[in-house]
């Protein structure tokens, strides 16, 4: 790996070099290195690009790393990678994209992300998408991610995207079982001409399952944000909707929450704010000595924390 794809891990992964445990690091379309044991096996696709993440039954403490890095321009990049979590399982699946584009050419990297988690098992699933490069062409991410949770599962989506991503397109659709909960933080923070969609559908099928998704959102300079959810109760459950927007400058923001009470016996919320920052918050962090740019900064890194 050059210095580029060592800083595009790091900043993707938290990773320093080729991780430890199971690992699967693709480059430009090609598989660059892969690791995988008896616990969590890594399988190529024979129809179509991509791969099977197999986590056998009861396996705990276990993670997973399967970045992407694409360096060049005029390239697309499309994947389908299947995971397999076994009853009682326990994992940490980090899937961080990063794009280095310093063509004039487009660059897109899209990921069809499915997972199926069995009884009792628990998934903390890392996404974090990244874009650099001082080239014209565009940094792009539309990533799917299919979730289905059998009883008593847990899944926890983390998602952070902050900035240089020039275009974006997430879509999320989960189903929940009986007593199972999907719980979800996302983080976004756009610039300039940037673009970003967010879409979540979430049907609470089986009795006691539980949703909570939160959205912390920046849009700076004449950047755009949407974001768009729809949960759906066809039991007793309980689900939740926050989403939390900072708008500064030419920013805009839009929220599109929906909820849908099928059952009688099911409790849904939706939360929607969207606003500048409060002069009073500046003028504190000011008065410590903060330049207004400096407030400003640690102002949306306290929010998106």
């Amino acid at each position: 790996m050059d210095k580029t794809d060592e800083k595009l891990l790091e900043e993707i992964a938290d990773l320093h070099g080729i991780p430890e445990g199971s690992f699967n690091i693709r480059k430009n379309g090609k598989l660059l290195a892969r690791n995988s044991d008896t616990d969590v096996e890594i399988v190529s696709k024979k129809d179509k690009d991509g791969i099977d993440i197999i986590v056998k039954a009861g396996v705990k403490n276990k993670s997973v790393h399967i970045p992407v890095l694409l360096t060049v321009g005029d390239f697309h990049d499309t994947v389908y990678n299947d995971f397999f979590i076994g009853d009682g399982a326990d994992v940490t699946i980090v899937a961080g994209c990063g794009i280095h584009n310093a063509t004039c050419r487009d660059a897109e990297h899209d990921g069809v992300h499915t997972f199926y988690v069995g009884k009792n098992a628990k998934v903390r699933y890392v996404e974090k998408h990244v874009g650099t490069g001082g080239g014209t062409g565009k940094k792009k991410f539309d990533p799917v991610t299919k979730i289905y949770l059998k009883e008593n599962a847990c899944f926890i989506l983390e998602s952070t995207q902050l900035g240089g991503v020039t275009d974006t397109l997430r879509k999320t659709y989960a189903t929940v079982g009986k007593n199972a909960q999907l719980l979800v933080k996302e983080k976004i923070l756009t610039d300039g001409q940037d673009r970003a969609v967010t879409d979540f559908r979430v049907t609470l099928k089986g009795k006691g399952s539980r949703a909570d998704i939160v959205s912390r959102s920046v849009a700076r300079g004449e950047s755009l944000q949407h974001f768009r959810s729809d949960m759906i109760g066809k039991n007793e459950c309980f689900g939740h909707v926050e989403c939390d927007g900072i708008v500064l400058g030419g920013g805009h923001i839009v929220s599109t929450p929906k909820i849908d009470a099928v059952s009688p016996e099911a409790s849904l919320v939706h939360e929607a704010a969207v606003g500048k920052i409060a002069g009073e918050q500046l003028l504190k962090l000011m008065s410590l000595g903060l330049t207004e740019a400096e407030a400003e900064a640690a102002v949306i890194r306290g929010f998106l924390n």
